[in-house]
């Protein structure tokens, strides 16, 4: 099941996700530094705005003109916007950049679970989303680390460099792979007129609700828990992304293959409770235990419902409109980041003591989803006798 071509897909996921990954820690102080402190929440929002304005576009062209042509694109925005960060040092200068900037992960992950499910068996799709996940989750450990590291030791300039050599090496992998969209078009400026059907998939509404609910949690994260980091002592602040990332590449090797086996559903509701109890955690801790600990639990969480919401998403769209069933739920995805980002960096606005509400907010709407999932559990039930 898993060809070359599946495996450089890994290869070059593992290196575009390193790359935007690993500025992520160190963004909030670069745009303090600028005179920014009250924007740090746009950091992540801006970013994700954008992606989620052109997912749309990206399931169009992904249907359309192919999914190697999307990828590459969306890594080559990566490279490019990671070379021109060291030259920007004015703050609207700084969110324009991340406002581009987003067009990268707008673009490529669409075409990049296309492409997956152009050439896995159906039976095999949760497993397969779980492989791809384990590099993608990798990147997205190393990076964070690997970028703090190289602007203790050498300032913060050569961390966007290489972070711009991570995503030219991984459009290099993507030159090298075979395309499997059949009915191609050739490109043309007309394919950006988009129709109200190409915005949203109806068939994967349960998903878009349930991504948006848990994700909404991923965009607090990156907002605040480099200041969190910061507070409770701990001086390289891309640590937690660390722990929580090698948290969600253990349980994807151990349950890669649980969704295909015992259902989307079931697998969401063990994952969304996980990341209510790992949300409250950072909520009322204030020590490193309770840190490292929800990070574990938040790992284990993303471990489990990213796959399986890929793979649901996959289930219920229809062949013909996958990119756009796939944009669909990366809409949802963005959403739920940005306005987290957003609202949370909104409410702390520099105060500690603004924080934990922030992650109760969170644990909150992971409940909210696990609720809607029982329901949806019930009533299919319900409706097949």
């Amino acid at each position: 099941m898993y060809n070359l071509q599946f495996w450089l897909l890994c290869l070059s996921n593992f290196l575009f996700s390193a790359s935007f990954q690993m500025m992520i820690p160190e963004l909030p102080d670069y745009l303090s530094a600028m005179g920014g402190q009250q924007y740090i929440g746009l950091i992540i929002a801006l970013f994700t705005l954008t992606a989620g304005l052109s997912r749309p576009f990206s399931g169009k062209l992904t249907d359309t003109i192919g999914r190697v042509p999307v990828m590459a694109f969306g890594s080559l925005v990566c490279c490019v916007c990671s070379l021109i960060y060291p030259f920007v040092h004015v703050v609207w200068g700084f969110l324009l950049l991340r406002f581009i900037h987003g067009f990268s992960t707008g673009t490529k992950p669409t075409a990049t679970a296309a492409y997956v499910a152009d050439i896995i068996p159906e039976n095999r799709r949760g497993e397969a989303a779980g492989m791809l996940g384990i590099f993608t989750a990798t990147g997205m450990s190393i990076g964070p680390t690997i970028g703090s590291y190289l602007t203790l030791w050498f300032g913060i300039n050569p961390m966007f460099y290489v972070a711009s050599a991570f995503a030219l090496i991984s459009i290099l992998i993507l030159l090298n792979m075979k395309e499997t969209l059949v009915e191609r078009q050739p490109f043309s400026f007309k394919l950006f007129k988009i129709n109200r059907q190409d915005i949203f998939e109806p068939r994967v509404l349960s998903v878009f609700l349930v991504m948006f609910c848990v994700s909404f949690s991923s965009g607090v994260i990156l907002t605040l828990i480099p200041d969190l980091s910061k507070t409770l002592g701990i001086q390289n602040k891309g640590l937690f992304f660390t722990v929580y990332t090698i948290a969600s590449l253990l349980i994807r090797v151990v349950a890669s293959k649980s969704s295909d086996i015992h259902g989307r559903v079931p697998v969401m509701i063990i994952s969304t409770i996980i990341l209510a109890i790992g949300m409250a955690i950072l909520g009322f801790t204030q020590s490193t235990f309770g840190f490292w600990a929800a990070a574990i639990l938040f790992g284990f969480s993303w471990g489990l419902n990213t796959p399986t919401l890929t793979a649901w998403a996959i289930d219920l769209s229809h062949p013909e409109y996958r990119g756009r069933a796939l944009a669909t739920m990366y809409i949802a995805l963005e959403a739920g980041i940005g306005v987290g980002a957003w609202w949370s960096g909104w409410w702390y606005g520099g105060k500690v003591s603004n924080m934990p509400f922030a992650f109760y907010l969170s644990s909150l709407l992971a409940l909210a989803s696990l609720g809607y999932l029982i329901w949806w559990r019930r009533t299919k039930a319900i409706q097949m006798g």
